[in-house]
């Protein structure tokens, strides 16, 4: 287990990877953590990030459960694809397949999905609707009801959006990230280390010279959320296969991010969120996100 003492973080060798080749030709590398023989859990990540950046959180997992990690297409590890194929409905139908070969290359059992933000859209609106799952813990998922919620949410993500297109897309070295992090207000609640952890894991060396480029170019983080406000009320709960449990961030402190939805009048979804946490709450509360992540399977039979 990871040392949560220390400002520093070194994401482990995987003890095995697979490559999943979607029908468009895109690779999405799949890796394998933890306790094979414990409980599974699958794991992705937010826009313009990767799964990697999250290891404060999944390593607190690490001792109990056998855990399958990847980054959507054109993030992480991955090879970045073609900018017309970077769209939320391709996420979805990624996510079936990378389900259908996390089977086939270690074997069927059991396994939970856990997923933040686009990537827990994503699993909403794959084709499968959650019937591979035994169950699904989502992160701050970017949803919402129509009406005035979704107008706040149609204007925050038009600024979001703006601000994304003007990030820089190259920096000389990774120190200049981090440097820029850790005056950023979206990270200014987390763990100490993850302006560093970030910095590798959402940076590349430039093939064309020196320094550094964006694993995830910011038009393709850009054109997610250019289009979020359409699938974010699409989700039906009630489609979902298998129990749900939403853990949100404090909807009492103003959006970092994109507003989520108000799940109180949804009876089939398990809603709950964190005080003071914001749409980053596994960078920010590692510890208590993983407690309400097990006490949540912990509750059901075979999950």
């Amino acid at each position: 287990m990871a040392d949560h003492s220390s400002d520093s973080w070194a994401v482990p060798e995987p003890r095995e990877t697979v490559d999943v080749q979607m029908d468009d030709g895109t690779v999405v590398t799949v890796r394998r953590h933890g306790n094979l023989d414990g409980r599974r859990l699958v794991l992705s990540h937010g826009n313009g990030l990767a799964i990697d950046l999250y290891y404060p959180f999944w390593s607190l997992l690490a001792d109990d459960f056998d855990l399958m990690v990847h980054d959507l297409r054109s993030h992480g590890w991955n090879s970045v694809g073609d900018l017309r194929d970077h769209t939320v409905p391709t996420f979805a139908r990624d996510h079936d397949s990378i389900l259908a070969a996390i089977d086939d290359s270690f074997g069927e059992k059991p396994k939970a999905g856990v997923f933040h933000s686009v990537s827990a859209l994503a699993a909403l609106l794959s084709p499968a609707k959650g019937s591979g799952y035994s169950a699904l813990v989502l992160f701050d998922p970017p949803l919402c009801q129509p009406g005035k919620g979704h107008s706040e949410f149609e204007t925050a993500a038009k600024q979001t959006s703006a601000l994304t297109r003007r990030r820089s897309p190259w920096f000389a070295s990774s120190q200049t990230l981090i440097d820029v992090v850790q005056f950023m207000p979206a990270f200014r609640g987390a763990v100490p280390g993850i302006a560093e952890l970030l910095a590798t894991t959402t940076l590349r060396e430039d093939p064309g010279g020196d320094g550094y480029e964006l694993r995830c170019p910011r038009e393709y983080e850009a054109q997610i959320i250019d289009y979020a406000n359409v699938y974010a009320v699409s989700v039906d709960f009630g489609e979902i296969m298998c129990p749900v449990k939403v853990i949100g961030a404090d909807p009492t402190i103003p959006y970092s991010y994109l507003p989520t939805l108000d799940l109180s009048d949804i009876l089939s979804v398990d809603y709950d969120f964190l005080p003071d946490a914001t749409h980053f709450l596994q960078l920010e509360q590692p510890t208590e996100c993983v407690a309400m992540l097990r006490e949540f399977l912990d509750s059901l039979p075979g999950a």
